[in-house]
Formats: C-alpha cells, structure tokens, sequence
C-alpha cells in the first residue's frame, strides 16, 4: 500500500511542475556558468579555477539544503552504510560529472552544450535496461536513441549557425559529463529507497563539492575574483543545485527512471532559449533546430508507454 509521500509525488501534474522547474534550472546553468567565467575573471586556460568554481558553488548548494533542512526539521542522520552510498554518489555526481562538465562547457556554445547533455537521457536508457526489469530495451527504445544521436552529430558537423566541429575537451567532455550522470541517476534512485532525499542531496554536494575544491586549490585555482557584485550569480548557480538535485532526488525515489526521464528533452530548449538571450547565441539556424527537434522526439519516444502507440 502506498504511504501518503507516494500518492502526491506520483501523480502526473506532480511530476511535471517538479520536473519542468528542476530542467529549467538545469536549462539556465549553461549561459549563467559561462557567463561566471567572465565575471569571476576566471582564465580560460586554468582548468583548476574552472573546478574549484565549481567546487564553491556546489558547497554552498549543500549549506543551502542543510538549512532547509534545519529550518523545516527534516533529519539530516545517516548510519554507517549509508554514508559511504552518498560519498560515492557524490563523487560520481558532483565531482567527476561536473570536472567534466565544467571543462567541457568553457571550450563549447551554451547551445550545443545544452542540446549534448541530453545525451545524459540515452545513457539512462541503455544503462536502465541492464538495471530494471521495466527498462529493458525495445525496437522503439533503440530507435529512439539513434534519433537523438542523429541530431548531437547535426549539432556538431554544421557550423551555419553555431560553432562548427567537435572538439574533444569540449563537446566530447560534455558528453562524459552525460554518461556520469546518467550513472549517477540510476545509482540514486537505488538508494534513494532506504534514505531521505534531501540527506542525498545535501551530503553528496558536499562531499562531492569538497573533493573539487581541494583538487582545484593544490592545483593552484585560487586566483577566483569573488567581489559582492557577482556573488548573486554564485548564489543562483548554487540555487540551481540545491533545488534541481533536490527535487529530481525525490522524483527519482518515487517514480520510474523512464517515466522520470522523459522531461528532460527541456534542457535543451530552456538552455537555447537562454543562452540566446543572455549569451546572445543564434536561436533557432536550422541544423540548432533540427537537432532539438531529433532529440526531443527521441526522447519523448523512449519514454512513451506501449499503450500510447
């Protein structure tokens, strides 16, 4: 029998307005990051500040859910076991994933780093097939993903609207970044069983934070410009984390990573759209069309139950 939790977070409208905000939020990170390395005066070619930036930000993403939690007395305990799971989540989801990301981005548009991290939702697909017996791969599943791989390589070959080519430190550490966190959502949601989620969230962005911070200070990134005019753009970044992996935690605890997943294909969309206005990126040349178009549909068929076709 489902317990009251249950029934609210997985009813349809539920999902869609908890996951709609968390792939807005997630959407909005690429110009705001990019837009960070300028304002933060953080050099370009000094991968170590790009990771202890990061590192600074997902910190105060976990202080942000400790005191939610405090402030709404959510308990914050774990036992033994279940601090070495986050631990190795949060090595997987913040600070590998977002070495990579971080990296990758500096070195591609906010366009095509928004439309290739949906790449995250065909890893999820093929990896959910070897994890849960509802997942496993069908002709449309497969279909579906060649689609979407279709429209990264669109993306990627046509430089009539955004920047052509790929470049592996940049497009191809995205794509890393994808796989990550694809990894990340299927090893959250096996936990995310026995644990609170907000604990989940909050120790594994610290745990995760601390690791990129320590590695970016021995590497010598602590040249960050950190002043009180653009403290607010760190304090939104870290916003972003705290509320997105908060809620996709919960979503992921109560439903099925498929019926999750199939939101996803908004990242992209939000992350063009934002980074046209705020980045002043080409909105819509049409390989950038297309390729949302091919990803969107792929996507949207992965995720489609039986029933509806």
């Amino acid at each position: 029998m489902k317990n009251k939790s249950e029934i609210i977070f997985t009813k349809n409208y539920f999902v869609i307005i908890m996951a709609v905000i968390s792939c807005f939020l997630w959407g909005s990170a690429f110009p705001s990051i990019k837009i960070g390395y300028n304002i933060f005066s953080i050099d370009v070619n000094n991968v170590y500040q790009k990771i202890m930036f990061a590192g600074l930000r997902f910190l105060l993403s976990s202080v942000m859910i400790f005191v939610f939690c405090i402030l709404t007395k959510r308990s914050l305990k774990l036992k033994k076991a279940e601090i070495q799971k986050v631990a190795i989540l949060g090595f997987i989801q913040t600070t590998i994933q977002y070495i990579f990301f971080y990296i990758g981005l500096s070195n591609t548009s906010g366009t095509k780093g928004s439309i290739l991290t949906a790449t995250s939702t065909f890893f999820s697909v093929i990896l959910a097939h070897f994890f849960y017996s509802e997942d496993k791969l069908t002709i449309r599943k497969v279909i579906g993903v060649i689609l979407g791989f279709l429209g990264v390589v669109i993306v990627n070959i046509s430089g009539s609207s955004i920047q052509g080519g790929f470049l592996f430190i940049g497009e191809g550490f995205v794509i890393i970044s994808s796989l990550m966190g694809a990894i990340a959502g299927i090893y959250t949601k096996k936990i995310a069983k026995d644990i609170n989620t907000f604990a989940i969230a909050g120790y594994q962005l610290f745990i995760g934070s601390l690791l990129l911070v320590v590695t970016g200070f021995l590497g010598g990134g602590q040249g960050i410009s950190i002043t009180i005019e653009n403290y607010s753009l760190l304090i939104y970044l870290s916003f972003i984390s705290a509320g997105a992996f908060s809620l996709w935690t919960i979503l992921l605890k109560y439903n099925g990573v498929g019926k999750v997943s199939i939101y996803k294909f908004t990242i992209p969309l939000f992350g063009v759209i934002l980074s046209y206005i705020f980045l002043g990126e080409r909105l819509l040349g049409s390989s950038v069309l297309l390729s949302i178009i091919l990803v969107s549909i792929s996507i949207i068929m992965i995720n489609l139950e039986k029933s509806h076709i």
